[in-house]
């Protein structure tokens, strides 16, 4: 008699979409991750930080990244197999790649973004995307727990 061993079927669950890089384009990236996350059944932590971390990547994108008539890409993958959510956002401008800036003062209104980023997730960087583009990526553990980083607990 030959029996198998179960084996569990680690599933990866793949959202990508392509937004015209406007404000408009990030706002709407922002509402599609939080509606996916929340059908994947992410705990309500990972999305916060996720929902965080997708508005300010997409708002570089249309902001920073923007070539007139081209959009961004945001992808969201998630490995069920405990692996982390992985978060890409793809322009078209591969010459500016984006850096935490210096300090900034109390009166600066913009530069904190990457900042953000940086605390909420995980991981984050950037690669090239040929020809002329790039994918700045950030990971979020899904049992990691940095709510506090956000909600200030």
């Amino acid at each position: 008699m030959h029996t198998s061993t179960p084996q569990s079927c680690a599933t990866v669950r793949t959202f990508a979409q392509r937004l015209s890089s406007t404000r408009r384009g990030a706002r709407l990236a922002r509402l599609l991750a939080v509606e996916r996350l929340t059908a994947w059944d992410m705990s309500p932590a990972v999305i916060e930080r996720a929902e965080h971390v997708v508005a300010e990547l997409a708002s570089n994108a249309a902001l920073h990244g923007r070539v007139q008539g081209r959009d961004f890409l945001l992808t969201l993958t998630l490995d069920d197999a405990a692996g982390p959510l992985r978060i890409a956002v793809s322009d078209t401008r591969g010459e500016y790649r984006p850096a935490i800036p210096p300090e900034r003062g109390p009166d600066h209104e913009s530069g904190r973004g990457l900042l953000l980023v940086d605390t909420l997730a995980d991981r984050w960087g950037t690669e090239p995307r040929p020809p002329s583009g790039k994918t700045v990526w950030a990971e979020i553990d899904q049992h990691g727990e940095r709510l506090e980083a956000v909600s200030g607990q």
